[in-house]
């Protein structure tokens, strides 16, 4: 990656389109503007302009032309933007005269935004961001996303960070009057009060992440039961479409079927999984059921189900979160599971119940996940250096006022960690990594 070349892509996404915006970043896009679309427009102002190919100045096509000079753009470099008609021909066209041109080449996945990040115009919180609103698929994937796209959750990090550093400036003004009756031992007790206070405020921040980290992948739910009790066709009425196949024939799931929803704007992976029972001689139905097993480990919400027509001494692998009573339409309006208030009833037949159900359903993620949008800790990168930081602030504690040097170097350790969530030292290595899960437009 040359970082001195001139790059481009389209910016709008894949596939045909009325519209196309094709994004140009670097010292020769300016030039490219003249060449292609007779002169520069004034910046910031949209101007509708033919193209033509520079070689043999035929018409391309008529579009919308944009000039952002830097560092006043998006990527703080100069950046040239063309609104032309999405057909490939058009692209196709538009790229080769780009690339007849030196040091103007196609851009790598991120490097818009990886750019901006060297350019100042972004942090590191602010990219990861940049990358979830991306691929958000549900309100609160969208409002979590923006919370840090928009800088709100940097200036918590700062936050923290200016704390850690007027608590480790405390330290080390005691440090110089240390000979001082009585100075090392005031800063001290003043020093381990806020830093105690930091660290759990930090804690909580890391109890959160987990959640929200979920927020961000999508809230598992887990079907689970014994064989035949409908749990595909319980997932089938929450999807609302024919996911997985429904028999009357026990064990018919065999593997692990998920479908991708949003239930109260939260992205939710609603997961069918094979029967569970003591015992079985088939080794298919085996494999099945250690999936079961695992899916239920690794799940956010588990959902048993049971049914009056199978009989069966199976019991959860785990507390479940919602019990249901599946086929209500062959119960008998005497039967023990009629009176018992904690379990729900819904026919998948009927349709009996279901409203209930998601009701319960939703309340539920609404409770567990309903404010994780506004969390700041939301990546395992950002978890693990929220953590060291409060080790160090917690190794801090151990010394007392005739060992300030090595309290104060835990302090700025402490800052150190802090400072790399945003990219402020020391990220050099994380940059492919973060900058390549965007797309090439991007």
């Amino acid at each position: 990656m040359n970082s001195s070349d001139t790059i481009f892509a389209v910016s709008s996404g894949s596939g045909m389109a009325g519209i196309a915006v094709i994004r140009v970043s670097g010292l020769k896009a300016g030039l490219l503007l003249k060449r292609i679309a007779a002169g520069l427009p004034q910046p910031h102002m949209a101007r509708v302009r033919l193209l033509r190919d520079p070689a043999s100045r035929e018409v391309i096509d008529q579009a919308l032309v944009l000039w952002m000079p830097g560092p006043g753009s998006a990527t703080g470099e100069d950046v040239a933007e063309f609104h032309v008609h999405g057909s490939s021909a058009v692209i196709d066209s538009l790229f080769a005269a780009f690339l007849s041109h030196d040091g103007v080449r196609l851009a790598e996945p991120g490097e818009f935004t990886r750019r901006a990040f060297i350019n100042d115009r972004m942090d590191l919180v602010e990219a990861e961001g940049l990358a979830d609103l991306l691929q958000a698929r549900s309100q609160m994937q969208r409002r979590m996303a923006i919370n840090h796209v928009t800088g709100r959750a940097s200036s918590v990090y700062e936050t923290w960070r200016g704390e850690m550093m007027a608590i480790s400036a405390h330290l080390e003004a005691a440090i110089d009057f240390s000979e001082e009756d009585g100075v090392a031992e005031a800063a001290l007790r003043d020093v381990k009060r806020r830093s105690k206070e930091l660290i759990e405020t930090l804690a909580s921040a890391v109890t959160q992440s987990d959640r929200a980290g979920t927020l961000r992948s999508g809230v598992k739910v887990v079907i689970a039961g014994a064989p035949n009790v409908g749990k595909s066709s319980l997932l089938n009425k929450v999807a609302a479409r024919e996911a997985a196949i429904v028999s009357s024939t026990p064990g018919t799931t065999r593997d692990v079927i998920e479908v991708s929803i949003v239930l109260v704007g939260v992205a939710v992976v609603l997961t069918d999984t094979a029967g569970l029972r003591l015992d079985s001689s088939d080794e298919i139905e085996n494999i099945g059921m250690g999936r079961t097993r695992a899916e239920l480990d690794g799940a956010d919400i588990v959902v048993w189900l049971t049914s009056p027509d199978v009989r069966t001494e199976i019991t959860p692998p785990a507390l479940p979160d919602i019990n249901v009573l599946n086929k209500l339409d062959l119960l008998d309006e005497r039967s023990i599971h009629v009176r018992n208030d904690h379990v729900l009833g819904l026919s998948t037949v009927t349709g009996e119940g279901l409203d209930e159900f998601l009701g319960v359903l939703e309340q539920l993620i609404k409770q567990r996940f309903g404010t994780m949008d506004q969390a700041v800790v939301v990546r395992l990168r950002q978890k693990q250096a929220v953590e060291e930081s409060i080790g160090f602030l917690k190794a801090s504690l151990n010394y007392e006022a005739d060992r300030l040097e090595l309290a104060a170097e835990c302090l700025r350790n402490a800052c150190l960690c802090m400072a790399r969530i945003t990219g402020r030292v020391e990220v050099e290595e994380l940059l492919g990594k973060i900058f390549s899960e965007f797309c090439i437009g991007k």
